[in-house]
């Protein structure tokens, strides 16, 4: 009762915030078939962080990410509902463990726009990665998965380690050249996410990695791998494409 006392309030808090004009305009800019209630993330989250609070069991946890995932108003998911619950698992994911990685992959599988994936990529995968490296074999076959979603948050959940100081740089290898001639734009610039990060601590390896790729690497990837390299590598490299 208390998970599902919580999910109905945290749906109540979110619509007494709701603004139509920016929920059409949501809608409209993330060419969305959800229900959108109109309120902003900060706003989603502080909601959802209020909620966790009252739950501090990682089984409570996971069935009000699960009840609040699958909301839905007139037959159709909730936006909001959705971006809560991955707040939810966000704000808890030290609970998580191994096999929580499931809840996270389905949560991928039943996502259409990176507004969801991304969160839970980094922030939900990643995280678990970092904590059991075991689940690398994970990503292993998310790289190459024919989902789209899922190749991303391959790649997305290497952000993790690298934000803390532990790149994955043999995945980060791997994943990069599988992925070089990626034509997916969400793909191209996922990757140049995860060098532009690599390259704030470790810019000779992103600048030699990209260097010796630089004849098939994509504009879009290149353009966020070089935005934190020192401007001399940075210029060398977009005029070595350019050639």
């Amino acid at each position: 009762m208390v998970v599902e006392g919580e999910a109905a309030r945290v749906l109540t808090e979110l619509r007494a915030q709701g603004d139509p004009v920016r929920a059409e305009n949501e809608k409209r800019y993330l060419k969305s078939d959800f229900v959108h209630i109109g309120v902003p993330v900060p706003a989603v989250r502080k909601v959802a962080v209020s909620a966790v609070k009252a739950l501090p069991t990682r089984d409570e946890v996971l069935a009000l990410a699960e009840a609040l995932w699958g909301v839905t108003q007139e037959g159709r998911p909730v936006h909001e509902a959705r971006m809560a619950a991955i707040e939810v698992l966000v704000k808890r994911a030290a609970l998580l463990g191994p096999g929580d990685l499931a809840l996270a992959e389905r949560f991928v599988r039943d996502s259409a726009s990176w507004v969801y994936v991304d969160g839970v990529a980094e922030k939900v995968v990643g995280r678990l990665v970092v904590r059991y490296p075991d689940l690398g074999t994970a990503l292993d076959a998310w790289v190459s998965d024919p989902y789209m979603w899922m190749r991303r948050t391959a790649v997305l959940a290497l952000l993790a380690g690298v934000r803390v100081g532990e790149p994955d740089l043999g995945r980060i290898d791997r994943f990069g050249d599988a992925l070089i001639g990626e034509r997916e734009f969400f793909i191209r610039k996922a990757l140049g996410w995860v060098l532009r990060e690599l390259s704030k601590k470790d810019p000779g390896w992103v600048t030699e990695w990209v260097e010796a790729r630089i004849a098939v690497i994509s504009g879009v990837t290149l353009r966020e791998a070089v935005r934190r390299l020192p401007g001399e590598d940075a210029e060398r490299l977009l005029a070595a494409q350019r050639r």
